[in-house]
């Protein structure tokens, strides 16, 4: 009950968030409703929501003391029924079930990608302030898509499913396609498998002839260990991703951050932030027993639960790594436990509900049919490059390559895949079948805002893969544990995006531009309706090109033109469409400012919507143009470096009006002050 009214007091505290306006004069209630609409919109997300999760966080960690919340490996008691009954919809596929030549292939396609420079490093955005993921990344996928994590999108390096020459695409160069290809076809691969897996389906198993060296082991599904998705650095997800694959981050004020890609991770180091907070895990636990041989490709998660975890027991959680944390959880069966999630969660499902991603339909998509996963997001991580990585808080499971987070911007109930491998850095031999000893990468889960449930690690051999199906990503969170070699993890989504497609926003600038008038003799522009509704709509979209296309593009240098071109020429495109919006506000503004013939509410509401439209987009400027010029941003080399574009002088002969609105916001105010 405290909680619950220390978090509504949380609410009522941020429902008033005031703009800062150009002149200190007396508004409208609709004019200062239009110019908080922005403002008010990211206030909402990275005040209301990240304040939110520190107070539960901080709630959680006094319930907790001093103690740990309990957590299963392969080696403990209970681990198996654990899965099944409170991880149902993690599925692992041992690396010796695939085909030994798509190994190869997609192997020797990371280690292509990571030659050529492609891997690299995002400059995110964490409670209004830039960090550095802790690892390495680039997004493959369909041509013209996005993936949108921590207030950064990602273009995607198009995967070559086809001939390049057929669709006269040779925007790679051969060894880049070929890289692009073999990841399209572990993508083609993940897409066919997970549609096949039936109800229960918990572990995929090598076929008999592969494991009959192995049989003396004892079985598991263990020695495998886990990468994540956010965003994100990935993942995942702020809301999500920081909550995607993505959270990354790598300050413990977060009990989840992603995306997204999660797997979005942020850089698990001390100056960087909160997401997908990649630090890295050494703690290894667990041996890698072998599962016994199968017949079965895939076995049934009621067959395992009757082999080495037989029924899980509340003495198993008082060994010396599970303690017990004093809240009664070693106290409760299983099956009592696995659906005792706490108000936390609840809260936290309903954040999601409205979270942001490359769009936010109402209501959110549902995938229906076979799954078609429609991006990659591709993470690397040398843990003897990093330093100062964050303990897992929660479990004591040791260093994180990626914080608690949920993967984010998904199409809702969709799975993702992920492919993990591990090399040595300096040559890129693969680690599989043993590193001398090394501790494995590991991936953990637990219940989101749960701390009843206890938490399940599952450790990833090289070429292991795993999926997160059904409403896992949604309801649990996972992070990435560090272990002792390079790694790469190929996280396979299914993206929202909606509004997140090259297709999308060139269908938006043909929306505005259909409002502009060019005379054929003259060339002179008018505007072909006045309507306000009309032209906040043009003005929306002038904003969404500007800073949700051109400036991501831009802030992240010139990285994508230095080994593939795809984008080179729509993004010129759209900056030629952008252009022509800037002559319809320039337009918009002579309209405003005509006295003669205009009615006088119908000028005010005119003025407000221009004012509107002014105000934030000033404001957002100035945010990009800080970001580009922060000190973090100067300390990376020339060409990854963020470019401020578009940015002209105040004498540009060709830009009809200037990159500082604040003049022109005077003049619209002062026209507003006097009607």
């Amino acid at each position: 009950m405290e909680l619950k009214k220390e978090l509504l007091q949380g609410l009522l505290d941020k429902i008033a968030i005031p703009s800062p306006r150009v002149l200190q004069q007396p508004a409208s209630p609709l004019m200062k409703a239009r110019q908080c609409k922005h403002k008010s919109r990211n206030m909402k997300r990275s005040g209301d929501s990240e304040g939110e999760k520190r107070r539960k966080r901080r709630k959680l960690l006094q319930e907790l003391g001093d103690q740990k919340i309990p957590f299963l490996g392969p080696s403990d008691r209970g681990y198996q029924q654990l899965w099944d009954s409170s991880y149902s919809g993690l599925i692992l596929r041992r690396s010796c079930s695939l085909p030994v030549e798509l190994h190869g292939r997609v192997q020797a396609a990371l280690l292509t990608l990571r030659r050529k420079g492609c891997l690299l490093r995002d400059l995110v955005r964490v409670r209004d302030r830039d960090v550095f993921t802790a690892v390495s990344r680039a997004l493959l996928g369909e041509p013209g898509h996005t993936y949108r994590y921590l207030d950064t999108r990602l273009f995607t390096i198009p995967w070559h499913s086809e001939d390049a020459d057929v669709k006269g695409q040779n925007c790679c160069d051969p060894d880049l396609r070929a890289a692009c290809k073999a990841l399209w076809e572990l993508n083609t691969f993940f897409c066919s498998d997970v549609s096949q897996l039936k109800e229960g389906d918990r572990l995929t198993q090598c076929v008999k002839g592969e494991t009959e060296a192995k049989q003396g082991e004892e079985g598991d599904t263990g020695s495998k260990h886990s990468e994540d998705s956010k965003n994100s650095e990935g993942g995942d997800s702020e809301s999500r991703q920081s909550e995607e694959g993505d959270t990354e981050s790598k300050h413990s004020e977060e009990w989840d951050i992603e995306s997204k890609h999660s797997e979005e991770g942020c850089s698990g180091s001390k100056q960087e932030g909160e997401w997908e907070t990649e630090s890295k895990h050494s703690s290894e636990e667990g041996e890698s027993s072998q599962a016994k041989p199968s017949e079965m490709v895939v076995a049934a998660g009621s067959e395992h639960s009757e082999g080495k975890f037989p029924g899980w027991a509340p003495k198993a959680l008082t060994g010396p790594e599970t303690k017990p944390v004093g809240l009664g959880a070693q106290e409760k069966p299983l099956t009592q436990l696995k659906h005792s999630l706490s108000d936390y969660h609840i809260e936290d499902r309903k954040e999601q509900a409205s979270g942001q991603s490359c769009s936010q339909p109402s209501p959110p998509p549902v995938c229906t049919g076979p799954v078609k996963f429609n991006v990659t997001l591709l993470n690397y991580m040398d843990p003897a490059a990093m330093s100062q990585l964050k303990e897992e808080p929660y479990y004591g499971m040791g260093k994180m390559a990626v914080g608690w987070h949920h993967d984010e911007n998904l199409i809702t109930h969709t799975p993702v895949a992920v492919y993990s491998y591990s090399c040595h850095e300096e040559k890129g031999e693969s680690s599989e079948g043993g590193s001398s000893g090394k501790a494995c990468w590991r991936i953990g889960l637990k219940v989101a805002w749960d701390i009843h449930t206890p938490g399940l690690m599952l450790p990833l051999e090289s070429g292991d893969c795993y999926y997160m199906r059904d409403d896992l990503n949604s309801t649990h969170q996972h992070c990435v544990l560090a272990g002792e070699t390079a790694r790469f993890s190929s996280t396979h989504r299914v993206a929202e995006c909606s509004s997140g497609t090259l297709t999308y926003i060139q269908s938006r600038c043909q929306e505005a531009l259909s409002n502009l008038h060019t005379d054929p003799e003259t060339g002179s522009h008018s505007l072909l309706t006045l309507l306000p509704t009309t032209l906040q709509h043009c003005e929306d979209i002038h904003n969404e090109v500007e800073f949700e296309w051109l400036r991501q593009y831009w802030f992240q240098g010139h990285r994508y033109t230095r080994f593939c071109s795809w984008w080179t020429r729509p993004m010129e495109q759209l900056e030629q469409d952008w252009k022509l919006m800037e002559t319809m506000t320039m337009l918009f503004l002579d309209t405003v400012e005509k006295e003669e013939g205009q009615a006088g509410e119908g000028r005010r509401e005119l003025a407000e919507t221009l004012l509107s439209a002014l105000t934030d987009r000033h404001q957002q400027r100035q945010t990009w143009r800080d970001r580009c010029h922060s000190n973090l941003a100067q300390t990376l080399p020339p060409e990854e470096a963020p470019v401020d574009r578009p940015f002209w002088g105040v004498d540009d002969p060709s830009m009809p009006l200037p990159f500082d609105l604040a003049d022109i916001i005077n003049r619209v105010e002062s026209l507003l002050w006097r009607m």
